[in-house]
């Protein structure tokens, strides 16, 4: 056999085949087999307004969309603003609506038409910072401060001002806003930015209150390191993962590195936490370019394999007409469609495909990820998930060349259906297998 298998020992651990009653109720129902979509207010519609958005969450919808994030929709700070517009994450007054979007009426509508249907809202929450002309300011012991008075920042983010997580009245203050979303806005739950730079005691004493509020709120932190995710949030983000997905799509690293990273995602997290897997967001195609530009010919073969790993997909803003351009972050700008029916088919096929197997369901609720072995080289990464008789069969070549192989494992013999609907395959041992170059099959048992 020329494939040395490298056996994902912890992979059990990311995601479990049978559920307890406790397990059920981990996470929200709501986002066990959900596909997250982030909003880009200002560059989603020509107008970049509430108002123009609400035209296009039917279309979302229909595409299989289940959870909206919306970046940051608060007023942006004016003092050292960056741009024309700002930094979405240079926020003025947590309790207001950014007026170049619209009101707060216009968003609490826009929440109730998500609702209608059959959408979730989750909000981007920025609780490390404010802007430096913040309605927080005139609270001297609320920011960390440098010795002449003046607002601390980090890295070269000379729009905002570093918030003071040992004054209890600011994370009182922060905990009353948060709750304002949810309570008279309605909003389902919070991506939380920068989730380390605010101390994890801050979230495992607001989220229980949040919960409180409304018990089956979803929370996402912006973080990788695994205590966020131990109390207070149910899932994370796998940066590890995309970068070692965008160095294999450049042929810079190969497919023992995904296996390395999944094998260590599950030693770190252990079963229960969902990482959110994703070719693109917001800091990726404005800083490091479009996942055209990061993955090439690998762009649909990593989506694919973004939708079938344990985790909960994400669709960026334009992904879905296939937008070729980094949208700019602090000036208006818009989306460069690119061969726009093909991408909406191709992401409503694998919501599709991810919502009709009870497989694919985030952990723990969905089944083991489990390697199959095979004839073909290490490039080759086969393997299949199962849970409520429900089995899942995924290859993909996660190289440059053709490969041809035969699948020797005995878990995947039977009569497959492809995940277009369209072809069936009966596999045993003798049947040959060919993929092109990233190329990929996703099979559902029959």
């Amino acid at each position: 056999m020329k494939k040395t298998l490298i056996i994902l020992s912890f992979m059990t651990i990311l995601a479990g085949g049978c559920t307890s009653r406790a397990q059920q109720e981990i996470h929200p129902q709501w986002i066990r087999n959900a596909a997250i979509y982030e909003v880009n207010t200002r560059q989603i519609t020509p107008e970049g307004t509430f108002s123009a958005l609400s035209g296009l969450l039917p279309g979302l919808r229909e595409m299989g969309v289940d959870v909206l994030w919306f970046m940051p929709i608060y007023p942006i700070g004016s003092q050292g603003r960056k741009g024309t517009l700002g930094s979405y994450y240079s926020i003025k007054d947590y309790g207001a609506v950014n007026p170049e979007f619209g009101t707060l009426d216009d968003f609490s509508r826009l929440v109730e038409q998500a609702h209608g249907l059959g959408m979730k809202v989750i909000l981007d929450w920025v609780a490390a910072h404010t802007s430096r002309d913040a309605v927080w300011l005139d609270q001297e012991d609320w920011y960390i401060r440098r010795p002449d008075g003046t607002p601390e920042f980090l890295y070269d983010w000379s729009d905002v001002a570093r918030l003071n997580y040992q004054s209890q009245p600011m994370r009182q203050a922060m905990l009353e806003k948060m709750l304002f979303w949810l309570e008279e806005v309605n909003v389902d739950g919070f991506r939380c930015d920068m989730a380390d730079l605010s101390p994890v005691d801050f979230w495992e004493w607001a989220v229980p209150q949040l919960r409180k509020a409304k018990p089956d709120i979803f929370m996402l932190a912006e973080s990788e390191n695994p205590v966020n995710t131990q109390k207070a949030f149910n899932a994370y983000y796998a940066w590890k993962l995309h970068h070692t997905m965008n160095s294999v799509a450049k042929g810079e690293k190969n497919a023992d590195s995904l296996r390395l990273c999944l094998d260590q995602m599950a030693r770190d997290f252990g079963r229960n936490p969902i990482p959110l897997l994703f070719t693109s967001n917001h800091d990726e195609n404005s800083w490091s370019g479009t996942e055209f530009e990061r993955m090439g010919e690998a762009v649909f073969q990593m989506a694919a394999f973004s939708f079938v790993l344990p985790g909960v997909p994400l669709i960026y803003t334009g992904q879905e007409v296939g937008n070729t351009k980094r949208l700019a972050f602090f000036e208006k700008d818009t989306l460069q469609p690119h061969q726009s029916e093909l991408f909406t088919d191709f992401y409503s096929r694998l919501i599709t495909f991810r919502k009709a197997s009870h497989a694919l369901q985030v952990p723990p609720y969905g089944g083991l990820l489990q390697e199959v072995p095979h004839s073909g080289p290490s490039c080759l990464f086969a393997f299949t998930r199962e849970a409520e008789g429900n089995q899942v069969l995924a290859l993909f070549n996660f190289s440059s060349q053709p490969v041809s192989f035969q699948l020797t494992g005995s878990q995947t013999e039977g009569t497959y259906t492809d995940w277009n609907g369209a072809d069936q395959y009966s596999i045993d041992a003798r049947l040959n297998w060919d993929l092109e170059p990233y190329g990929y099959r996703l099979l559902t048992l029959e």
